[in-house]
Order: structure tokens, then sequence, then C-alpha cells
């Protein structure tokens, strides 16, 4: 492959991350990961090594596989160079695996992370980030108090040791749990990993709320930080290349595009918990003049039941059957879900969850190529840009001036790019102008300064109006930043530029697009904003005439909210700032 064909292949490239593969016909000659495809593969048109410049050289093709993460790239970067060995890539002498969590086979089981888990035990994973798993497994035992000891010390204990004394273990090595009660709490670790993360965040967080309640400020504030890890670790979706059924050997996950000429239909595989492979195929509507060789056959293009009922029983009869098939809808065809019972193949459209997640990755690989339906290319000509395919969204929400906070999410292709989200804590002022202005010259500065490992945007979405906008141009002239900004109010939903005002009809494409961007960047503002609050909240916040001077008073001279509502109103008087109405407005809400 010469360098103009390369530069030019890679051009139509995602900017997304993802997984690349250099081939010689069928035979893979180099695998590699990229957090931007398009940009990683032009930059082999200048090889930095003699190797590399004869890999591009003997190459005939690329092939990609989008991910929703850096996180799951390298997973599958990884696999790919196990399965395939290309010539080219470095083999690593180290070739160890990423790191599990294992709970182990035993009457009371072991929480642990592992590279190599021993056998029969209950695996989750891999991951890719041990420090964020170790901070999970951490706040698992500090709210459930399974055990992380050996067999050997877990067998010799006469009292319990000092992860009992710490709340980081419920010592049932002496009895101190009954056996039904540990397992309980396995059981919920086991929900936990398996993509219920309520069982550890909704607990993490009353623990939050009373210790500080009780001003055991440190132990609040370790907690906030676990929350923190374990809501991060839900979010960058790395949990999603495992399996939400570890013990099976192999998973098939199917996306459908309807987009262009001949539908298309992306396959993720998933083996041993492990994303391994991707592949993607076109179907063959009949009256299609030119149908390609790998075609399958189909008898109706619009819609992905049918779709789907044709593709499966076409591609596995050459191919051996999964395990699992999770799909996004349910397919269409005679016999068809009888022929896979009677293989022992289980289907499944899942709505919720890990396997969820994998659908989306699916779905995306399927209409990676796909840009009229999600509104991008009508946005990008309504507008006068080059393109509209990467958007970032801002929002600032505050209680009248207080636990300000900003957030910055991002779309691509139409869709959330949730590893690209990023939050930020402003200066306390009620002044949403100056607000939003701080914000983006937060953004701005980072990218100028190269402190912000993430594209640039090809649009800068606000939230609100003329007002809004005319504050973020100001921070991108301050610094510098030449990147293009539109605002969108929620009252009238009017594009508002520096040109003028769009007024898009409420079905448009361009506009649903803006519209979910800007939603999200207000969901996202907002969940961070009552993170913030309610780590120092209490329910005094909440009563006329308490501000955060009293509260302290309060909280100091009584030890708790419950010690205030137990004080009366004569009690409450003593206290500077607190008058006869203001006490029995406290006793009466409390």
């Amino acid at each position: 492959m010469d360098e103009a064909t390369l530069r030019e292949r890679a051009s139509a490239l995602p900017a997304e991350p993802g997984v690349y593969q250099f081939l010689d016909g069928d035979r893979v000659l180099y695998v590699g990961k990229a957090v931007e495809l398009r940009d990683r593969v032009r930059s082999y048109a200048d090889p930095r090594s003699e190797r590399i410049r004869q890999m591009v050289a003997r190459a005939g093709e690329i092939d990609i596989a989008v991910t929703d993460t850096e996180s799951q790239a390298l997973l599958l970067e990884a696999n790919l160079i196990k399965r395939h060995r290309p010539r080219y890539n470095v083999r690593l002498k180290d070739d160890k695996s990423y790191p599990l969590v294992a709970l182990t086979d035993h009457d009371y089981p072991r929480l642990r992370i592992t590279r190599d888990p021993e056998g029969g035990s209950t695996v989750f994973g891999p991951f890719t980030d041990k420090g964020t798993v170790e901070t999970v497994c951490k706040a698992l035992r500090d709210i459930y108090g399974l055990r992380g000891c050996s067999d050997h010390k877990f067998a010799n204990r006469d009292r319990p040791c000092l992860d009992y004394d710490i709340g980081l273990c419920s010592a049932p090595c002496t009895g101190e749990i009954s056996r039904e009660g540990y397992l309980d709490d396995v059981a919920s670790v086991e929900r936990f990993f398996n993509g219920e993360t309520g069982v550890l965040t909704e607990p993490l967080r009353r623990e939050m709320e009373r210790a500080a309640q009780d001003e055991r400020f440190e132990r609040a504030a370790n907690l906030r930080d676990m929350l923190d890890a374990v809501e991060q670790f839900r979010e960058t979706g790395g949990e999603a290349v495992t399996q939400a059924d570890s013990q099976r050997r192999r998973t098939d996950v199917l996306g459908v595009s309807l987009a262009g000429r001949e539908p298309t239909v992306a396959l993720l595989r998933a083996e041993d918990g492990q994303l391994v492979d991707r592949e993607q195929h076109t179907l063959a509507v009949p009256d299609s003049d030119e149908p390609t060789e790998s075609a399958v056959e189909l008898p109706d293009a619009s819609d992905p039941g049918a779709v789907l009922g044709a593709f499966i029983p076409q591609y596995y009869a050459g191919t051996e059957l999964p395990d699992r098939l999770l799909c996004p809808e349910q397919p269409v065809g005679d016999g068809l879900d009888a022929w896979l019972a009677d293989a022992g193949v289980e289907l499944s459209v899942p709505g919720a969850g890990r396997e969820a997640t994998l659908i989306d990755l699916a779905m995306k690989n399927a209409r990676r190529d796909e840009r009229e339906r999600d509104g991008t290319t009508g946005l990008a000509a309504a507008l006068g840009l080059d393109r509209a395919d990467r958007i970032e969204g801002f929002d600032v929400s505050h209680a009248r001036g207080r636990d300000v906070v900003g957030s910055n999410v991002c779309f691509v292709d139409g869709a959330a790019e949730k590893s690209d989200y990023r939050r930020k804590k402003l200066t306390e002022t009620n002044d949403d102008y100056a607000n939003t202005r701080r914000l983006v010259e937060w953004r701005a500065r980072r990218a100028v300064e190269g402190r912000d490992d993430r594209p640039d945007p090809d649009l800068l979405l606000i939230d609100g109006g003329e007002g809004q906008l005319d504050a973020a141009r100001e921070a991108l002239d301050a610094v510098g930043w030449d990147v293009p900004a539109v605002a969108l109010a929620k009252a009238e939903e009017i594009v508002v530029t520096p040109e003028g005002e769009y007024d898009w009809d409420s079905g448009d494409e361009k506009l649903k697009l803006l519209q979910r961007v800007r939603d999200e960047a207000h969901r996202f503002a907002v969940q961070y904003h009552e993170t913030l609050r309610d780590e120092v909240s209490t329910a005094l916040d909440e009563i006329d005439g308490v501000g955060p001077e009293t509260r302290k008073r309060l909280l100091g001279r009584f030890g708790s909210v419950d010690g205030v509502r137990a004080a009366t109103a004569a009690e409450l008087q003593e206290i500077d700032g607190i008058g006869e109405q203001t006490a029995e407005r406290i006793s009466r809400q409390l």
C-alpha cells in the first residue's frame, strides 16, 4: 500500500477509539489500538521504522473495530494479537493477562484480585485499571465484609483480626456472622459485578450521609472517594468487555444498521468473558444491482428483526454456533427460535445492564459509516461547518450560587461518548454568564496548552441563550481556541448562532441531535451538583434561617441532627443566631 492510498483510506475512518488491523489478504500483519483511529492510521504514511515501512508496503487492506473506550480497545488488541500472532507486532516477554476479580469456591468465599484464579472460582473481568478495581473491592469489603485473608490464616484464627476491627471483614472465621448471612453478602457482591451497581452505591451513599451528619468528616470523605471510584467504574464502559454470565464459553453480539442501500450487521465475539473479535457483513436486497460476494439474501430490508432473521441462519450455517446470542431486537423467522433452542443456544434481547452495553457497542460498529440519520451531516450543512461529527455540550448547575458546577459532555456521530465526559467545580457565584465563561475557558485553555487528551470538537453547544453564547465566545477569544459555538435554550428551542437564530421544526434531525446533547449536558451537571450538595448537606439545610454557620453551631452543640431534633425550643434558642421563630421552625421541620 503506498502513502497516497494509506492517507486516502485513513481519512475515511472515524475519529473514535478502536482497533485497526493491516491485512495482506486473509493474513493479519499488524494489530494496533488507537484513541482516535483516523489520526493513528494516517500516521503510518510516515513510518517510524524500517520494520513498519515494510509492513505498510505489504498490506493491501485496513480493517477496524470501533470501541466505546480506550480500555476496550486495549483488551481487544491484546486478544487479537494472541489469536492471530501478527508478524509485525512486538510480542511481550511478560505476557501477563489483565487483573480479574475472583470469588473463591469455599464455604466462606474469599474476594481477591488476581491474574490466575483458582479452579472453581466465580470470575469477573478482565479489567485494565487495577487501581480502580482495588478501590471498588475495598468498598465492597467495607459494605459487605467479605474476607480477603488466605485459607491458612482463615483456618487458624481463634479471634477476629484487624480487618474485623476496622470494618473490612465480618469475621466468619470465628463465627461472628452465620454462614447464611455471609453467603447473602457474597450474593450481593456477585450482583454488583453482574451489573446491579445500586447494591454498592446506595449503601455507600447512605453511610456517607450518616458520617457527615455525625461530623465524622474524614470517614465521609473516604466514602465519597469510594463512591466516585465505583461510579467511574460503572460509567467508563470497561466492564462491558465481560459477559454477564462469565461461566459461558462464547457469546456473539449482533448490531444492525439500515442505512444505505444494503443493511449491515456487526458481530462482536466474546469468549471466556473477553471481547476477542469483530466482523461486519452486508445483506443483499433483492433489487440491488450488484450485491457483494459475501452478502446474505434478504427479503425485507426495512425491519431490523427481519434482517436478523435472515442473517442468523445463513451465517451460522457455515460456522459454529455460540452458547449465547445477544440481539438488539427479536429476530423474525419461521422456526428460528426452535432451531436455536434445539442447538442449545440461548437467545436474548437485553434491555439494561452490561449486556445492553455490548448491544450498544455492536450497533455503533454496524452504523459507523452512517451520518445522515443521526443528524450530523444536516447540522454541519445548516451551520456552514465542514462537519459536526464531534459535538461537546456545556451546562452549569448551582443552588442560588452555591455548589456551582459545570458539565462538559461529548457526542460522536450522534451518540454519547461517555468516556470523554468531564466535569468542573466552579467559583461560587450566582451569575450564569460568568459561570459559563469560566467553564468554557477551562476547557479551551486545557486544549490550547495540550493538557486535554481529547480531540478538538467540531462544535460547542452551550445550554442557554444569547447571553450564555456571548460569554462562551468571550472565553474562546480570550484563550485563542478556534472552535465554532452555538446555543440552545430550553424554552423556545431556538438555535442561537453568532450570525443569527434558527427555528427548526420539532421533528428535524438536526434539532433532535442538539437537544440530545443539551439535555445530557444538563443531566450530567445536575447529577454532579447533587453529589456535591449531598456530600455536606443535612436535613438542617432545608430550613429557612439556618445557614452554614448556624448549622455548624447546632451540630457542635447537640452532636448530630438527631440531637438537634431532640432539643427543646428553649435549648435551641441558646445558640447564637437562633430566635424564637427559627427555633419553632427547626422543631416543626425536623
